[in-house]
């Protein structure tokens, strides 16, 4: 029932479980093969989520770019979350609620659907049910309530947070059926609503992670058949892309410290940079009907629509992998040191080089997020 990621060698790994086949790897992928065996071959949730640390070293010994690893970080969540509604399906069976009523699909949202995640994010999931009839309402989605609280639960204990904005299949506004969320997409695009228009940007990443994909597609063949069409609805995410600018000042200098800086060498190059590059190639894949959904994905997709050179895609793409290692890099040395891993670096832990190269691809950034932004 769950979904198969097999675009590549890398990607078949947390394909059919949380532990790979260690009788598979290579004796080149020696440190892969050591961590595996540090995890041991039946762990629990929590055990596996924990040793993503020892996954992700092991891939930089290995030597691979910090796209991949946050793609095999997203794999091994999607591993996670197949084991926790798979439990949870097993646990309602053994308590009388018996199968599902009708087809069902998790999909994840945000980072985790482009499968660009890094250490310890949160949960962000939605659940597409397929039509059944009104009468059966109060039956139905009171099973599926059930599993999307279980589910979420078990992530959460197993240390992958609930979503603080109740992004998840728990609650009502993201557990739908199919008919239902194309009404609400409706809804959401045909105006120019701050809230509105940030609920219906979270629907523009998502991936099927469990059950009927087709569910998925059709949530979003909506998406893409509203979405590109709401002008108004476009406008306002493009202005949402000022509400926390490029860590840049007015001399284009960079700009750390400020609010819940944790020092003053501090910049939050998660909002005030990856996520604009990945909103503006977001919103500019949406305006052109670009169905990728990772950002590399989108790049190339729209260098093949002939909206971006394929030289400024290039820019852009070394921009992000840029962006992201130095994220990974800084994560994994707060988990070292005992600290809480999030979207800040430190400055003053950069050689100038880095620095340099840092300001450059902010201003790439700050260039797009101006183009995208001029578009009538």
């Amino acid at each position: 029932m769950h979904l198969l990621h097999r675009t590549s060698t890398w990607r078949s790994l947390f394909a059919d479980d949380l532990v790979p086949d260690a009788g598979r790897l290579p004796a080149l992928l020696a440190p892969l093969d050591e961590a595996v065996e540090r995890l041991g071959p039946t762990p629990g949730l929590a055990e596996a989520h924990a040793w993503q640390r020892h996954l992700v070293e092991a891939l930089v010994r290995l030597d691979l770019p910090a796209w991949r690893i946050a793609q095999l970080i997203s794999d091994h969540n999607d591993a996670l979350y197949r084991r926790a509604i798979e439990m949870s399906l097993d646990a309602m069976q053994e308590q009388g609620w018996g199968a599902p009523p009708v087809a069902f699909c998790v999909m994840t949202l945000g980072s985790a659907a482009r499968h660009e995640s890094l250490l310890v994010p949160d949960q962000d999931n939605a659940m597409v049910i397929a039509d059944y009839p009104d009468a059966r309402h109060t039956e139905i989605d009171g099973y599926f309530q059930a599993l999307g609280q279980r589910f979420t639960d078990r992530l959460d204990a197993a240390g992958i947070p609930l979503c603080p904005g109740h992004v998840m299949a728990r609650w009502p506004m993201w557990r739908k059926r199919l008919s239902e969320w194309q009404a609400q997409l409706a809804i959401w695009t045909a105006e120019r609503r701050v809230k509105r228009v940030q609920q219906a940007t979270i629907l523009l990443d998502a991936s099927p992670v469990y059950g009927d994909a087709a569910l998925a597609t059709g949530l979003i063949d909506g998406v893409m058949r509203h979405v590109p069409e709401a002008g108004l609805f476009l406008d306002e995410m493009a202005a949402l892309l000022n509400e926390c600018p490029v860590a840049l000042d007015r001399f284009g200098r960079l700009a750390g410290g400020g609010e819940g800086a944790p020092a003053e060498s501090a910049l939050d190059l998660k909002h005030r940079g990856l996520l604009l590059l990945i909103g503006a190639v977001r919103l500019l894949s949406v305006r052109h009907r670009v169905r990728a959904m990772a950002t590399r994905e989108r790049l190339s997709a729209l260098v093949a629509a002939g909206t971006l050179e394929a030289s400024h895609s290039a820019e852009l793409r070394r921009a992000l992998e840029r962006l992201q290692v130095l994220l990974l890099t800084a994560q994994r040395d707060a988990l070292r040191q005992g600290r809480i891993a999030d979207g800040w670096i430190d400055l003053d832990a950069l050689g100038e080089d880095r620095r340099l190269l840092l300001r450059h691809d902010l201003t790439v950034i700050r260039r797009l997020v101006k183009r995208v932004q001029s578009v009538e």
